[in-house]
């Protein structure tokens, strides 16, 4: 009974979501909201995948009944004039016009909630109560958003807001980038530590192992690039991509190692420049499988475009099934979507200047929130979740909501291959913004890379941690 009219709180009211199982260890509250949140994001993830798979229109063209059904709501929308059939019906709800609606709510609720929680400094703040209690009307509210958001019959809607979840992947991906350079650091750090406090040679050998194997990788993506991306004579900026982007993975290798920089930076070395340099090959693969030249991206594809000329895309998969595939170039960008969100959302960095801008609490603020009574039986049968953030937030709500914002577009503009859409509504027209796109954000991560090797010992008033 008391399980029961804990989760009736957790959904009804403000307190923070528990599992209904007292052998469960107990929980600080901020943990269970993230973890929350991040289901509800992992939903809508799911979701979108579903609408870009092949198989779910196949079904629904099957399905007679369909445009009976909800012909009163297209009506109200005013698209009963594509419910002549099920396949009409079908296009309104999968491709890449259904992803764009869905992610529409989900980036509405995700603002929505970013502006609502700037500068909630602890649990005391009334409106702590909502990010982390009223489940029940908070996914009320995207439903009720999603659901609004198919009535959009603007033909303009998808050119617009596929500007806009560009402009918010770009952003996503320099925050990821930053995530990424600032776990390398950490990596490299922490088994550097753990070497000089044990003497242990295994973490040495284990350091040195994945640092081989980072170049490794790095190699063989160099090699494969050039056999099969920069070949052909007319394939010289895909040659200069590759070449470029490898004489500047060999400098930010040699200089992590220069004893100079060592000195003001004692955790550089080869681990994470090896790593960077293998993330930044794969964001030159990237660019260039998102090419339309066939000559100069094995994974182009040409198809027939709505004026009957000849136009190639870059795809996984056949050509009836364009942009409907879940091949490796969507797999491996939602997998480390995936890590960076968990990374930003339940981890704490290094350093201080990353956490700070994510509203973590200081060293002290973190133990004094640890050392709360968390064992303290509340009475209800399932599993104890206690406040911890009676004195101070332990994450910014707002910085919370606002990765997840952005994560939805880059979701969006990942399932739909960040190509523009044209007139026909599941037809996707080839861009070069893509190429332009990804290969920045590899400059870019070698930059940031470049000067966390160099700061301490250019700004060397500056303490670095």
């Amino acid at each position: 009974m008391g399980c029961c009219l804990g989760t009736v709180l957790c959904c009804f009211g403000q307190a923070a979501c528990s599992l209904c199982c007292a052998c469960l260890p107990s929980v600080r509250s901020s943990l269970a909201t993230r973890i929350a949140y991040l289901c509800l994001f992992l939903a809508g993830m799911i979701l979108a995948c579903i609408f870009m798979a092949p198989a779910v229109g196949e079904q629904l063209v099957k399905v007679d009944s369909l445009c009976k059904t909800i012909k009163p709501v297209l009506t109200l929308s005013g698209q009963s004039q594509n419910c002549e059939n099920a396949a009409g019906v079908a296009k309104l709800f999968i491709g890449y016009p259904a992803v764009y609606r869905l992610c529409l709510g989900l980036a509405c609720f995700f603002f929505l909630f970013m502006t609502i929680m700037i500068n909630v400094q602890s649990s005391k703040d009334p409106r702590s109560k909502i990010q982390n209690g009223f489940w029940f009307f908070k996914i009320l509210i995207v439903v009720g958003i999603v659901i609004g958001a198919f009535f959009i019959k603007d033909p303009k809607f998808e050119s617009a807001w596929m500007v806009i979840g560009a402009i918010g992947a770009f952003l996503f991906i320099l925050i990821q980038l930053i995530l990424i350079v600032d776990f390398a650091h950490g990596w490299s750090a922490n088994w550097l530590e753990k070497y000089d406090e044990t003497k242990n040679r295994c973490w040495f050998v284990s350091l040195v192992i994945f640092a081989v194997l980072f170049y490794l990788f790095f190699i063989g993506i160099v090699v494969v690039l050039y056999v099969f991306y920069a070949k052909e004579d007319d394939c010289k900026i895909n040659k200069f991509f590759v070449s470029i982007n490898l004489i500047f993975c060999v400098v930010v290798s040699v200089v992590s190692c220069l004893p100079k920089i060592q000195q003001y930076n004692t955790h550089s070395g080869l681990l994470q420049s090896s790593f960077i340099s293998m993330y930044v090959m794969y964001l030159t693969w990237s660019s260039m499988a998102s090419g339309t030249n066939p000559n100069c991206n094995p994974q182009a594809i040409c198809t027939l475009a709505t004026n009957q000329t000849s136009a190639c895309v870059a795809s996984t998969g056949s050509a009836s099934q364009s942009f409907q595939t879940f091949g490796y170039d969507v797999v491996i960008p939602l997998v480390i979507l995936l890590i960076c969100v968990f990374y930003a959302g339940f981890s704490s960095s290094r350093n201080t200047a990353i956490n700070k801008v994510r509203g973590c609490p200081t060293k002290e603020e973190a133990v004094k929130a640890d050392s709360s009574p968390a064992s303290v039986e509340d009475g209800s049968g399932g599993q104890n979740v206690w406040d911890d953030e009676d004195d101070v937030v332990t994450y910014s709500y707002t910085f919370f909501h606002f990765m997840f914002l952005l994560a939805t577009l880059f979701i969006m503009m990942t399932l739909t291959h960040w190509y523009s859409p044209s007139t026909e509504q599941v037809t996707l027209n080839g861009s070069d913004a893509a190429v332009w796109v990804k290969i920045a954000s590899s400059w870019v991560c070698l930059l940031i890379y470049f000067w966390s090797l160099i700061a301490p010992l250019v700004l060397k008033n500056r303490v670095f941690e």
